[in-house]
């Protein structure tokens, strides 16, 4: 770890200042972190809207189980920004294997049923530990600070579904008069609705994804800062390096 060319300034902080520190991080990068993400969500949305004929709500479900796969280039290209990196959509691409299909079963299934992914992910996505190595790593980082991971979950689960409601009910509120039914349906047909609240939720996962990954990645290197004192060593580096 070049602790010199770490963009941020590292300190001891409080678990939520830790999440905090993400989410300066991610402005510092906005737009290239969204450029990528976007680059990756918009393609497995239309292959989810595939499945559409077969089940209305499948689109949705098959989004909400692909998240923390969709998490794992936002937090490819937050690790670059880290050191001052910009991302652009041909990196993830060219980063492909290790990026997208790297632990692929693994990621669909037991970490997408955990609470407190955002902070584990950069575990197991950026230190390329497996068994017993990864365990006891986890053990050490997470047990102290998975309370405040889930609450942060529930946050944005909770800011999420905001936004998917707010998206929905648009049609009702700036609608002109009364309509003995929603335009979805008149326009989209029978299965209108269930169109719209999958694209309304896609439309709230492209916005607050960025986010959520950012806030459990600041909390992963803020106890990487308590555990090993990264803060000293950052000062001490760029201090011999001047």
């Amino acid at each position: 770890m070049q602790l010199e060319s770490i963009a941020v300034v590292l300190r001891p902080r409080t678990t939520w200042e830790g999440c905090d520190l993400g989410i300066r991080l991610l402005q510092s990068r906005l737009s290239s972190v969204f450029a990528c993400h976007v680059a990756v969500l918009l393609p497995w949305l239309a292959v989810c809207l595939t499945t559409f004929d077969l089940a209305p709500w499948l689109p949705a479900l098959l989004l909400w189980l692909s998240k923390p796969w969709l998490d794992r280039t936002i937090l490819f290209a937050l690790a670059r920004a880290l050191f001052a990196e910009g991302t652009t959509p041909r990196d993830v691409w060219h980063a492909q294997r290790s990026v997208l299909w790297e632990e692929f079963a693994a990621t669909l299934t037991l970490r997408r049923l955990s609470a407190s992914r955002a902070f584990t992910q950069p575990v197991h996505q950026l230190e390329g530990l497996s068994g017993p190595l990864l365990r006891a790593r986890l053990r050490l980082l997470v047990p102290r600070h998975r309370g405040v991971a889930r609450l942060m979950t529930q946050a944005f689960a909770a800011a999420e579904l905001a936004i998917v409601a707010s998206l929905f009910s648009l049609q009702a509120w700036l609608a002109p008069h009364p309509l003995p039914t929603l335009w979805s349906s008149a326009f989209l047909g029978e299965n209108g609705e269930q169109l719209l609240a999958t694209l309304a939720y896609a439309a709230a996962i492209s916005f607050v994804e960025p986010f959520y990954v950012a806030a459990g990645f600041g909390m992963y290197l803020n106890r990487r800062v308590e555990l090993e004192a990264w803060d000293i060593e950052q000062e001490f580096r760029r201090a011999f390096a001047s």
